[in-house]
């Protein structure tokens, strides 16, 4: 079997190689682009890249301005690496579609295991599994959403979050257990980041995002009455 491909993008060559160390002893295949411009080349012209761990401040491109590139055609988990450490910057790398974000200096350990579990639950869920809910149909096999039969767009943790409130239907959720169980790690950021992600998915869901009740001063649940 073909090991997983990580395109790790940095203009910091002693950044890409510690990186790279690890997630090749990991078992990955590691793909190097300095650039912004030379990363989205190389994304395109290989088609195989699993996961992309992208630095926000590069010259000739920036994180953002490429993760909004790969964005336009591709659900591929993004990885944002940066040095700002602010919440503005942080929401600005979910805005633009970035599935986690995390600040340097850092764990390489901790940034493997992150990649772990993305690549597990990008590419590892069960093939059986449909659920229909409220005029909601979820694929989770195919990584798709329908509302009455009409596909939407998801980005990868917006379709997470959903199916996460799904399958606790009528359970209250308090914002540090959806941070634990979506993004998969212990989360020491701040709560918006919830709310941030609920506001768009509400927006994609139209009507039926009133299915997503918010408890104030904890959370929210998933009714559907």
């Amino acid at each position: 079997m073909d090991k997983i491909k990580v395109l790790v993008v940095d203009d910091e060559s002693r950044m890409r190689k510690l990186v790279g160390d690890f997630l090749t002893k990991a078992g990955y295949e590691v793909i190097e682009a300095e650039n912004g411009e030379e990363a989205v080349d190389i994304f395109y012209e290989k088609k195989d890249i699993s996961l992309i761990i992208l630095d926000v401040m590069m010259p000739k491109m920036d994180g953002w301005e490429t993760c909004k590139m790969i964005r336009k055609n591709s659900k591929v988990p993004i990885i944002m690496l940066t040095a700002k450490g602010e919440e503005k910057d942080e929401l600005q790398g979910f805005e633009v579609g970035a599935d986690e974000y995390i600040s340097k200096p850092f764990s390489p350990k901790i940034l493997t295991a992150r990649v772990d579990a993305l690549i597990r639950r990008a590419y590892g869920l069960d093939t059986s599994d449909t659920v229909d809910i409220g005029g909601i149909i979820i694929d989770k096999a195919a990584h798709t959403v329908k509302i009455d039969n009409e596909e939407i767009e998801l980005s990868f943790k917006e379709f997470e979050l959903l199916t996460y409130f799904v399958e606790n239907k009528g359970l209250a959720l308090s914002r540090e257990k959806i941070l634990n169980n979506v993004w998969n790690y212990d989360y020491f950021g701040d709560a918006r980041t919830i709310d941030t992600h609920v506001k768009k998915l509400r927006k994609k869901l139209g009507e039926k995002g009133d299915y997503i009740k918010t408890i104030w001063g904890m959370g929210y649940k998933f009714d559907i009455q």
